[in-house]
């Protein structure tokens, strides 16, 4: 019964993200709403994570089953992707190298401010 209530109060984020979404007067995913909610739900208090973390542990836990439909879909694009492959792997490379580089100055800077928090108690 735990695991349905949990099943439960995931579907109705989801649902009420879709009712925003569609009360918005711009495009906005609902997605994007939907763990904006959750996230706000959490914080509140309103939503404790003993509510949600068995299902949320299997979500996790199977992301990688999820990506399945959309790698599939993409070979109806193939040659689409062909005629712009060298833009793709520009476009991967540079990305996993801003994406690096943003990791190790956040990773540097949380460190930097730590040591200033230690060096004051």
């Amino acid at each position: 019964m735990k695991i349905i209530c949990q099943i439960g109060v995931v579907f109705a984020v989801c649902w009420v993200s879709q009712l925003i979404e569609a009360a918005l007067p711009f495009p906005f995913p609902a997605s994007v709403i939907g763990m904006v909610l959750l996230l706000l739900l959490l914080a509140s208090g309103l939503l404790r994570v003993e509510h949600i973390q068995e299902k949320a542990d299997f979500l996790l836990a199977n992301m990688a089953f999820f990506f399945l439909p959309a790698g599939v879909s993409i070979m109806n694009y193939f040659d689409l992707l062909r005629s712009s492959a060298v833009a793709l792997v520009v476009i991967c490379l540079v990305t996993t190298v801003v994406t690096f580089a943003a990791t190790a100055w956040s990773i540097r800077l949380t460190l930097r401010l730590l040591e200033r928090r230690k060096n004051r108690v």
